[in-house]
């Protein structure tokens, strides 16, 4: 109660820059954060006990929240490679009306490359970048970690886009700009859509977020899909960050919670179209090493028709090699609705606002609300 008091006294006494509002006061709070303070006390922790959260500000919004479990049977789970769905926990915010090694490696391995679209296509050629996976992972392999070693092309990857790819400069999808979305992280989607009541779930585009320890998520609002009566799902991997969520205006001070390795967030309704950020991704408090969530490779027995695969052991020690110092994110996105297609002249009659507060692009420092916890034992 001692830190969770000096952590709420920290932030309402927090000088505002000039023109600041409530969100940005408190991203600004969280990015300047040290970890291992009380400067993270008033942030909810959903992988504690309702207990254990205290009783700030942000733990009294915490309801547990009930999932349609019918909707799910536990040989489609662990087809997905997630747990059976009696472990799955999903918890709601109040004012807001598994198996990870396979996808971890598929981000990495798989969805990095062409023809999916990435950050450092302006830079490079399609030769270049085709397969940033073998290019990097011996370099990742090294056991010795120098500070001063160039980075490989996996360590400067930002943003990868799948399905209808997502136009940074316009802000928009279109039809013209599309690749196959991946079948297994499909899967994935319509399972935990189908348990969040949102049966008929279609994925069809995704965008992944590769983070660094400086990297950062501007405030801004996902409204740039057509229907947004469909969920936005995310799925978090690696080190744990805190994501804030605020309100349809950017005066309303966000709500802070931890993302931890194996958790998912459902934003829908209401909360489809709040604000929201990644102010910081943390380091491990045990210093170079990985949530024990991910040591726990895909059991042997899965089923025949299983979308996973095992990993192997040569690919995950790139992989765990990566994760020591970064944290990976997938966001899922159904863009149209059932029956309908793209507008022919979208400055007429598409009328989505394409000036959207903030940024959601990925930023380094040198350069609804349903969360369903499907890996209860990280």
């Amino acid at each position: 109660m001692g830190k969770m008091a000096a952590a709420v006294g920290s932030v309402a006494t927090l000088a505002a820059e000039p023109g600041e509002d409530a969100f940005r006061k408190l991203f600004r709070f969280y990015r300047q954060s040290r970890p291992g303070t009380a400067d993270l006390g008033g942030v909810i922790d959903f992988s504690v006990s309702h207990a254990a959260r205290g009783t700030g500000p942000g733990a009294t919004k915490v309801v547990k929240s009930q999932l349609n479990l019918s909707s799910v049977s536990d040989h489609d789970a662990l087809r997905a490679g997630l747990q059976p769905v009696s472990k799955w926990q999903a918890y709601g915010l109040q004012g807001y009306p598994g198996y990870q090694w396979h996808w971890v490696k598929q981000c990495l391995k798989l969805y990095s490359r062409k023809p999916n679209v990435c950050n450092l296509d302006k830079h490079m050629t399609k030769e270049e970048t085709q397969d940033l996976w073998e290019q990097s992972k011996e370099f990742l392999r090294c056991k010795e970690v120098n500070k001063r070693r160039p980075r490989s092309l996996l360590e400067k990857l930002r943003w990868v886009t799948l399905g209808y790819h997502y136009n940074w400069d316009s802000k928009r999808y279109s039809a013209d700009h599309y690749t196959p979305f991946p079948s297994d992280l499909a899967f994935l989607s319509e399972q935990v859509a189908a348990a969040c009541g949102f049966q008929g779930f279609r994925a069809e585009a995704g965008i992944l977020n590769y983070y660094r320890l400086d990297s950062t998520l501007g405030i801004h609002v996902d409204r740039s899909e057509l229907d947004h009566s469909r969920p936005l799902l995310s799925f978090s991997f690696g080190q744990s960050a805190i994501f804030l969520l605020g309100g349809l205006k950017r005066d309303e001070a966000p709500t802070p919670m931890f993302m931890h390795s194996g958790d998912i967030m459902v934003m829908s309704g209401f909360s489809r179209l709040l604000n929201h950020a990644v102010p910081k991704v943390l380091p491990s408090a045990e210093g170079d090493s990985l949530p024990g969530c991910l040591g726990t490779p895909l059991p042997a027995d899965l089923p025949r028709d299983s979308v996973v695969e095992p990993c192997s052991l040569e690919d995950w020690q790139v992989c765990a090699s990566y994760l020591k110092t970064a944290r990976v994110n997938m966001t899922v996105r159904q863009v149209l609705a059932v029956g309908q297609d793209f507008p022919l002249d979208p400055t007429e009659e598409n009328k989505r606002d394409i000036t959207a507060e903030g940024s959601c692009h990925l930023d380094d420092d040198n350069s609804q609300v349903k969360r369903a916890r499907l890996s209860p034992d990280c």
